[in-house]
Order: structure tokens, then sequence, then C-alpha cells
């Protein structure tokens, strides 16, 4: 063995971890470490904010199964990656952050931005220590990264003492082994296929714990000998494609109203789900929970079969219990037809509304023209209200675990940094896929200066911008105008406003890249595919909407509930109407 520094010793432990990815902002104490990172292989993305390094950072676990490093440094920045933990946590995401912090010899004593980092992150963690020496740092990262993926994946802190880094020990390193692997019991796994079996209006949710448990193969091989229809949370489009036959994600709140069982794959019973309670699910409905977190089962609603392991073994159990018997779920069901009916019903709809050729355009129209050109094996990043939630719909996914959103948390802000882990995964193994991140305007806002990153790099990223003017909903320039002759507009302008016509694609000019501003629907097919067909640098498009563009229904809206401005909002998705919105 011969001696390295704690810096070098580090950056060897997480790459003896097969850690390859780390993000981060460098500064006093953790500038080597950044530095032996490198040195040791792996591949540094020095971003502009630490909450967007630890976005990206836990996008790396989900899309490549090993936690990515966030590098921070001492109190405000470990306290700005605090929320990038929270999300991994709930997101299920696997990433370590390393975090520079005062010397050991002046703990206490009131040292350069000394903060109660071990203690703070133990609330947004599964695990946060500070080695007690150098010697105990290479086992200390090994439980970081291994306690970061083995059960529910999620966020891990290792403390670095600023004296720690410089001084010198033997090598010492060792990997962990790959997150053990648990299957159902078999007598569980009958009663499942029974209660299927049995079931007049079945239906399969995918959520994304299916996608991080790389089920796709035996899953789809499972719907199609079972013949059951599906739908995917979020985060599970493209674990099945979305185009395909039996995919049911356009008759969502019919299919989850009307089911009689529910076979749950990888997703919690959250309120992304309405926590599988009445008025949104039937309350006789029968739940077949499969999840690999022991204490997630039963949570709001109790199974009538309770699945509990791997969730690409049992659906391979599941499988092969279909495959013995030959059952199969027929195609001319009552159900079928009521699913049918149901999304034709509702993609005709959403045609109308896509094919408008008023001016300024809306939501339908911008997403029904870039579905059109995006390629299938793109990664789709995608966040805002409006935005995030038409997108979903309009915007297909093919391939898994190519869709990131604000997922579980409900977190604005993420796009960039997932953008930037996407497209640093994509520029390492050469997959020539094209990064696209679909922003709300008020979303891209949150680290918008991340698009230095992206031009700083040459990532191949293209930045869509839905531009409303506003939190859901903006006012045109001309009200703007009229608000601001009324008097100080922090006592007139609805807090729900940005700047109208605000020049984000000014933003990714200023640094290198193609910045367009786009108005009309010829304007955005022409930006789009110019955008996608260069590969040098990356591209945003600001692309103009109607200020009062809205979803094709809003069943929440409350009128009781008014603003100063009389603008209404809808519980409890906060959504908004008033001022230049036809319909008041």
């Amino acid at each position: 063995m011969d001696e390295v520094t704690g810096a070098q010793l580090i950056a060897e432990s997480l790459k003896a971890q097969k850690v390859e990815y780390m993000f981060g902002i460098v500064g006093v104490p953790v500038i080597e470490v950044a530095m032996a990172a490198q040195a040791a292989g792996i591949k540094y993305v020095g971003m502009r904010n630490e909450q967007a390094a630890c976005y990206a950072a836990s996008a790396i676990g989900y899309l490549t199964g090993r936690p990515g490093a966030c590098l921070v440094v001492s109190g405000p920045g470990l306290i700005h990656a605090l929320g990038g933990m929270a999300n991994a946590n709930m997101n299920c995401w696997p990433v370590v952050v390393i975090g520079g912090s005062a010397d050991r010899n002046q703990e206490t004593a009131g040292a350069f931005q000394e903060f109660p980092q071990v203690e703070t992150c133990r609330l947004y963690s599964k695990f946060s220590a500070r080695p007690s020496s150098l010697e105990a740092i290479p086992s200390v990262i090994e439980k970081a990264v291994r306690t970061s993926m083995y059960g529910r994946p999620g966020a891990c802190y290792v403390d670095i003492a600023g004296d720690m880094v410089n001084a010198k020990v033997d090598r010492i390193v060792s990997c962990c082994p790959s997150p053990p692997v648990s299957l159902a019991h078999h007598g569980a796994i009958t009663e499942a296929i029974s209660v299927l079996k049995a079931a007049k209006r079945p239906l399969v949710i995918i959520g994304k714990g299916a996608a991080y448990g790389r089920a796709e193969t035996a899953l789809r091989e499972f719907v199609e000998k079972s013949g059951l229809p599906f739908l995917p949370t979020p985060m599970g489009k493209g674990v099945l494609p979305d185009d395909h036959p039996n995919c049911v994600a356009a008759a969502r709140s019919r299919a989850l109203l009307q089911a009689d069982v529910v076979l749950l794959l990888g997703a919690r019973l959250n309120w992304i789900l309405h926590f599988g309670l009445p008025p949104r699910f039937d309350p006789d409905v029968k739940i077949i929970q499969v999840d690999l977190c022991a204490e997630e089962i039963g949570n709001n609603v109790k199974p009538a079969v309770a699945l509990l392991g791997d969730i690409n073994s049992i659906v391979t159990q599941l499988l092969g219990g279909v495959r013995n018997d030959g059952w199969k779920y027929p195609s001319d069901t009552e159900w079928w037809n009521t699913l049918k009916d149901k999304i034709a019903a509702n993609a005709k709809i959403s045609k109308a509304l896509a094919l408008q050729s008023t001016m300024p355009m809306n939501y339908y129209t911008v997403f029904h023209h870039v579905s059109q050109l995006l390629p299938h094996d793109c990664i789709i990043v995608s966040e805002g209200a409006n935005t995030m939630d038409i997108g979903r719909t309009m915007l297909n996914n093919y391939l898994p675990r190519h869709r990131l959103d604000a997922g579980t948390f409900g977190t604005m802000g993420v796009g960039l940094g997932f953008a930037i882990a996407a497209a640093a995964v994509e520029r390492s193994e050469n997959k020539n896929q094209r990064i696209v991140c679909v922003e709300g305007d008020s979303a891209f806002g949150f680290s918008g200066m991340e698009v230095e990153t992206m031009c700083r790099y040459n990532l191949p990223v293209v930045i869509i911008v839905v531009n409303n003017n506003g939190i859901y909903s903006g006012v045109d320039p001309e009200t703007w105008k009229e608000m601001a002759k009324m008097g100080d507009l922090t006592s007139i302008a609805p807090p729900v406003t940005l700047l109208p016509e605000a020049r984000y694609d000014e933003v990714m000019t200023a640094f290198g890249g193609r910045g367009f501003l786009v108005r009309t629907v010829e304007e955005l097919r022409s930006a789009l595919q110019l955008s996608l067909s260069d590969w040098e640098r990356p591209s945003l498009l600001n692309v103009l909407i109607d200020p009062s563009s809205d979803r094709k229904q809003c069943p929440w809206l409350n009128p009781n509930v008014k603003t100063s401005v009389h603008l209404q909002v809808c519980r409890p998705y906060g959504h908004v109407r008033g001022l230049n919105c036809p319909n008041p």
C-alpha cells in the first residue's frame, strides 16, 4: 500500500464503488476532491447551484442504477443541496452527497461556515456520517453507496473535515456488492393471479419503481400474455411504449374510477394516485400491491394481496403463472370497450384544441407539433404546472427511463439539472440521443443559469420554454402596461404573473448556445428541426403562448376563492383564471 491524500482516498473510494459521475460547485475545502475525482476517472460536471447539482446527481442514480455523487462546500453549500437530497428521498433515487466541513480542531469554535451538517442531513437522507479518521473514509463511503441503493433507494451524506482533505494515509478500498434480489412467496403469487382472473375490470398501474427496477422486458411479455390494460404513472411512461395497444393513459380518470382490481407495480398510493381512495377510485377496489419496501405495503389502502420484493423478479413470477395456465383477459369485454370509447373521445377534444389556428398559440398546438418532430428515443425532461401536465398526455415516451419530471415531491427547478445528468450519460455512452427539456417559464427560472453549464460542456440539450408569462397563467404585454400605469406593481401585479414575453432565448445566446424566439407554428417547427440537428451546442426555444391558455377542463374550479385582483383559484391544484382570461 502506498500513501495518498484524503482527497485521493475519497475519489478512489467513490470510483471503487462504481460511482462514475460527480456534480458540484467547488470551493474551500473540496477543490482538491474534485480534482482527484477527475484524476481517478470520475466525470466531473461543475454546476452553478448546489441544488441543481444534487438534482443532477440523483437523476444519474435513476438512469444508471448507481448513485451519482454531489460535491458541495460547507455551510451554505450543503444547505443548498438539501432540497436535492429531499427530492431524491421522495423519488427513491440513490445519490451520495459529499460535503466539506470545518477542520476537526476548530469544531464548535465558530469556524468558517461551521454548521451541524451531519445532524441536519439525517432529516433528508437514509444515512449521514462523518468518518472518524482518514482510515475510515473508504468504509463510510462504501456504506453510503450501499445504503443509497439497498432497499428503497435514497440520499446518503458523507461529511469530510477540511483538515482530512490534504492529510496522507495508506490506500485501502473495496467495493460493495449489487443490491440483493428478493422474490414474493409462491402462495402470494398464486393468490394474485386468482384475483386477476376473477376481475371484471382489471388495470395494471406501472410506476417509476418498475422503471428503476429494469422490469420492462418481463412486464411487456406479462401484459401481452395476460391481455390486461395498463396505465403508467408520469415517470412510469415508456416502461412500455405509450403507443402500445394496451395503454389506457388517455382514459386515466375512467380507468382509475371503474377498475375493480388494480395490480400496482412499483407505484405508491400517494397524492399522484389520489391515495387509492374514493371519489377517484371505486370504494371496493382490490389492490394487488407490488413493492420492495415492506413499510409501503398497506399505506392508505389495505391490499387484497401483498407481493414484497424486487419488481422485475415478481413480474417474472406473475408471468410464469400466466404462462402455466394459459389465461388471458378477453379483448372484447365491456371494460375494454368503455376504455377505448373514452380514449377516442379525449383524443377528439385534444385534437380540436391542437389544430386551433388562433394566435398566440395554446399548449395543445405547441405540443401537437413538438410531438411530431421529437425522435422516439429522445429523453424528455418536463416541469411546470400546465406545461408538465398537458405535455405528459401529448408527448409520448417509447423507452424506459426516458421521462424525468417533477416527480413525487412535485419539485420545480429540477428540469435543467435532470437534463444535464441525462446529457452527461448520453455523452459518456454515445447513445446518439437528444435530451429535450420542456419547461414552463416559471420552472425555467429556478435554475436558468444552468444553461451556462450546458454551453460550457457542449451538451446535446434542447430546451423548450412554453412561455405564458406567469405561474399557471399570466397577462399579456398590454395588460401589463396598463397595470404599470396604475401605480406600484408590487401592490397591483397578481402574484402569479411574470414579466410578459421575457427573452429567455437571449439567455442561451449570451453563453454561445442557439436561442429562438417563437410565436408561430412555422417558427416552432423550423427552430425545433434545426435544434435537433445541431449537436455542437445546446438550444433554447422561447415559445410564446396565450397567457390564458389552459388545460381542456378544470373540474376543481372554486369560484368562491378569489384574490384581490379577482383571480379565481382552483383548489387543490392552484389553477388560476382571471384578468385577460376569456372565461373568467
